[in-house]
């Protein structure tokens, strides 16, 4: 098939941006009195919506997240980002082969439109999307494991749902994918491919991906 969209997850796919944030994430909720390994992290939010965060500890403690959780988290990440925040090792040569072959793309993650744009503009990846091609959960209130945020996009793009492709790293953006109707790609770097079940294929290496797409 050749689709008419390609649909990028941000962390963990355009940049390399999961190890650094489920550190700090990790840290943070240990410090705050809510013991989580680095482990614990990956498996638990990986690909996740911030609210994913504040639903799991409330369901396992009791306890609800202090009121600035959401921005002293984010503050930390943001400063890491500027810092050590690199692009995934291929994606610039997979954007241009999409721009060559006239393929439309777009960004559809979990994180806010903050995190995405800091993102983008850190690794330099920001020129190949500009506003009009960056979607967060943020738009639609239900992240992944949710459809609404892949929909949104290709509703927003113009392209029906079967026509599109997806590419995720995290086993809820695999999910979220298929249950909008979208062949999914998994990008198993550093996911163990059992739990990215569902997807059309898996690759390890982002030279892989135009292959893949055909």
């Amino acid at each position: 098939m050749r689709y008419e969209l390609v649909i990028f997850d941000n962390d963990g796919v355009l940049v390399d941006s999961e190890p650094i944030s489920n550190r700090i994430l990790a840290d943070y909720l240990t410090e705050l009195g809510h013991p989580t390994t680095y482990e614990d992290s990956i498996r638990d939010y990986m690909g996740a919506a911030v609210h994913r965060i504040h639903d799991l500890v409330m369901e396992r403690s009791g306890q609800t997240l202090p009121a600035g959780f959401n921005e002293t988290f984010h503050t930390r990440v943001f400063d890491a980002f500027r810092s050590n925040l690199q692009p995934v090792a291929g994606t610039s040569a997979v954007l241009d082969g999409l721009v060559e072959r006239g393929i439309p793309y777009c960004v559809a993650s979990s994180g806010s439109h903050e995190r995405i744009r800091v993102a983008l503009r850190t690794t330099g990846l920001y020129s190949y999307f500009g506003e009009e091609r960056i979607f967060s959960a943020q738009d639609v209130g239900r992240g992944k494991p949710e459809p609404d945020l892949f929909l949104y996009a290709a509703k927003s793009m113009g392209v029906s749902p079967e026509r599109c492709a997806v590419v995720e790293d995290s086993p809820l953006g695999v999910q979220a994918a298929v249950s909008a109707g979208m062949d999914v790609y998994g990008f198993a770097a550093m996911t163990a491919p059992a739990k990215l079940a569902g997807a059309k294929a898996l690759f390890t290496d982002m030279s892989e991906l135009s292959r893949l797409l055909g």
